[in-house]
């Protein structure tokens, strides 16, 4: 086939992410390289290298708790690949996670370009991002990098071959993972899902489509399939959970002591419960750990978070533990103490803080209070 029919005929499809400048150097990098590419087959007319672009907003990133987010998220999205000279943009609705789309929502997508094309002129200017230090220096950083893999898959025979073997899942995946922990330990943030969730909104309430793990063909295919998990959807799962137990869980702040302190971490210990769908009681300080304990018991909570500052956990934390001991309810201590390991000792095992990987600890939380 000659190499003018071969790359006139080609359109390459492209996912687009959140990543801003990431994705602006991204497709200036394909271009780049499919460049050097159809160059190495000497066609007629340099004009044949010209790569193809369609872009797709990213489904991974769309949550269904805070929908609306979806849209920013998108938004960045269609303006990378616009100031990035795709050819085609596609915008995903941003209701499609959880129920088919309607009219609202896809026109919603639709205005998403015009308002960068009629509004915003994205399209009077071409490769806007040319010159741009960063910008240039990250496109040769990934056209090394993309180079770098595509040598490798091809000392394996080739993709097929590589897809055959798994290696082209297994570093898929790796990067999937890599992602997934981020999300789990709040490294990288889903809006409303992972951090400052809606704490009136119900999940099960909006999903109309189940949602479910797709796989990359619709036919059996003689090697493994790239899981196509959203990022949110472990969170997701535990709201849902909680919205259908029988009792949703009651999380009730201990503020005492500082005030600085205790207002902070009420905040973060609020939002840490929220993301799994508990009610969250906050309060602005007690005079006395007892009188605390006896507010708990009050609204009958069912996990005790006591918010205060490092110095003061050593009195309070063990006036806590001994004052519910008596209780089915959970003391959790939000902080990182530097008295932890003497408080452990005392039977004080429940921390909470920047450092803990939050789905796992709510998960476990769900576990304990038997909600799955």
């Amino acid at each position: 086939v000659p190499v003018e029919e071969a790359a006139g005929n080609m359109l390459f499809n492209f996912g687009v992410g959140s990543n801003y400048f990431m994705e602006i150097a991204k497709f200036r990098a394909a271009r780049l390289l499919w460049a050097k590419i159809v160059e190495a087959y000497n066609p007629s007319s340099l004009a044949y290298a010209k790569m193809k672009i369609h872009a797709v907003t990213s489904a991974w990133n769309q949550t269904i708790s805070d929908a609306y987010v979806n849209l920013l998220r998108s938004q960045t999205e269609v303006m990378s690949a616009a100031l990035a000279g795709v050819d085609a943009i596609t915008v995903l609705p941003f209701d499609s996670a959880y129920k088919p789309s309607d009219e609202f929502s896809e026109r919603i997508a639709r205005n998403q370009q015009l308002l960068l094309k009629e509004e915003s002129h994205f399209d009077k200017v071409v490769d806007p991002s040319a010159g741009s230090y960063y910008i240039e220096n990250l496109t040769e950083s990934i056209a090394r990098q993309a180079w770098s893999v595509f040598l490798s898959v091809e000392e394996k025979g080739g993709f097929y071959a590589a897809l055959k073997e798994g290696f082209v899942q297994s570093e898929v995946g790796k990067s999937s993972q890599q992602r997934m922990d981020a999300i789990s330990k709040r490294k990288e943030i889903l809006l409303g899902t992972n951090q400052f969730p809606n704490l009136n909104e119900k999940v099960s309430e909006k999903m109309e489509t189940k949602s479910a793990k797709r796989c990359c063909s619709c036919t059996q295919a003689p090697f493994l399939s790239l899981d196509f998990t959203r990022g949110a959807e472990s969170f997701e799962e535990l709201r849902l959970y909680t919205e259908r137990a029988a009792k949703r869980p009651k999380v009730f702040m201990l503020t005492i002591g500082n005030l600085a302190m205790r207002l902070a971490r009420a905040q973060f210990s609020g939002n840490f419960f929220a993301c799994a769908g508990y009610e969250i009681v906050d309060n602005l300080g007690f005079e006395s750990v007892e009188a605390g304990v006896e507010a708990a018991r009050k609204v009958a909570a069912d996990i005790v978070v006591l918010c205060s500052s490092d110095d003061e956990y050593a009195e309070y934390a063990p006036k806590a533990f001994d004052a519910l001991s008596s209780g089915k309810e959970i003391l959790v201590v939000a902080g990182a103490p530097a008295c932890m390991e003497e408080l452990k000792l005392k039977g004080i095992t429940d921390y909470i803080h920047v450092r803990s990987n939050v789905l796992d600890t709510l998960r476990s939380f769900h576990s304990r209070l038997g909600i799955c």
